[in-house]
């Protein structure tokens, strides 16, 4: 019995591991210290963390914005990268006002990684303010700077939302962020490799490697040198002392070659993703398919290439999945962190959207490594389920 083909079309959950990534991986185990403990003073441990220092110097490079190699602190992925950001940055920033910044600005359409720490926060006798988005999805800055009063020590911002797309005005969240006297963390996990990030005065940025094709549970957070900050576990001086703990050597390799790669394409990879995803827009959000773009059915400069997020307010995602995934077709509903839930997604409500129409929402995302043909064949699958209901 032939094996069931899949087109996976989820890759703002987690991307394919691409090859560059792999061989690196391998390559690194292949070599005499792959063993070793990059923190070792002996030849072994000193040639590891050779490899280190190069992959933190390919991912400053990779994640621009002025950061240096020694600013990049290592991480088991996006969800701690944010945790340790926004945790840390918080604590730092009060501790150095004397107890005086006490408020942290999230905004409403945040990733959980984020959202999730609002009651830890509180916990820790911060107060959490969320900022709100507009029907478009875009979180102002004029509306954090109206939330923000002078006891803000942080504001957390996405650079793209991960369910809708969206790019947000981080250069001048940032700026009123810092206007404010606070310090600004950018949550660049769905957007890092697919667009030129605009945090030059960013005091931190979140990454993860598994979102452009490196492997799971490897990421960053670039933060600058100066930035106030409370370490968030103990344990050894690796990373600074800003996140103890040996480092996974082989992974940061892997993470920085397909850094390397992703960001040294993104030109002529980004506009051709890009026409991919307005051709998908066109297909299901034709007049009378009865699906609906969350925002605009147009994909241009303000929003991530490769994502499409649609709604079809006559059915409910889980079902739609389901079926999809019975035709072959691998997509999410909103969110992969958040499926499973009845609840429409958070970030949807937050835009303003209609519960009915809010339940019916599908993310389908992709890069260059799909084709026109497979997105033809997965519009094919799902204009025929919503016509057949």
């Amino acid at each position: 019995m032939a094996e069931k083909h899949y087109t996976y079309l989820d890759y703002a959950a987690s991307a394919p591991l691409r090859d560059v990534a792999r061989d690196a991986w391998l390559a690194y185990h292949d070599k005499p210290w792959g063993v070793a403990n990059a923190n070792s003073l002996h030849t072994l441990g000193r040639s590891a963390a050779r490899d280190l220092e190069a992959a933190h110097r390919m991912l400053a490079r990779c994640i621009g914005c002025g950061f240096r190699p020694n600013e990049v602190i290592l991480t088991s992925g996006g969800t701690e990268s944010n945790n340790l950001a926004v945790l840390g940055m918080a604590e730092g920033a009060r501790r150095k006002s004397a107890n005086r910044r006490n408020l942290v600005v999230l905004s409403a359409i945040e990733h959980d990684s984020v959202l999730d720490v609002a009651s830890i926060l509180r916990g820790r006798g911060f107060e959490v303010v969320l900022a709100r988005s507009g029907r478009d999805g875009v979180v102002s800055a004029e509306e954090v700077a109206s939330v923000m009063g002078d006891s803000c020590a942080l504001v957390s911002v996405m650079a793209a939302n991960n369910e809708t797309g969206v790019i947000q005005p981080t250069a001048n969240i940032v700026e009123a962020a810092h206007a404010g006297g606070a310090l600004a963390h950018v949550d660049a996990v769905q957007a890092f490799g697919r667009i030129d990030l605009d945090c030059a005065k960013a005091d931190a940025v979140s990454v993860a490697a598994h979102k452009i094709g490196g492997p799971l549970g490897v990421g960053a957070v670039a933060m600058r040198m100066r930035c106030p900050f409370d370490a968030q576990s103990l344990g050894g001086g690796q990373e600074l002392g800003r996140r103890p703990g040996t480092q996974d050597v082989a992974g940061a390799v892997a993470f920085a070659a397909a850094a390397e790669l992703v960001c040294r394409e993104l030109p002529s990879v980004r506009p051709a993703v890009e026409a991919l995803a307005n051709h998908v827009y066109e297909r299901l959000c034709a007049p009378g398919t009865g699906i609906i773009p969350t925002t605009v059915a147009h994909v241009d400069h303000t929003r991530l290439p490769g994502m499409v997020s649609v709604m079809v307010p006559s059915m409910d995602s889980e079902s739609l999945v389901l079926k999809l995934d019975d035709m072959g077709f691998e997509v999410s509903a909103g969110s992969a962190c958040s499926s499973g839930s009845l609840d429409p997604s958070h970030v949807l409500s937050a835009m303003g959207i209609a519960r009915d129409e809010a339940l019916g929402s599908l993310r389908v995302s992709f890069d260059e490594r799909v084709t026109l043909e497979e997105l033809d064949a997965f519009c094919d699958a799902l204009l025929g389920i919503v016509s057949a209901k």
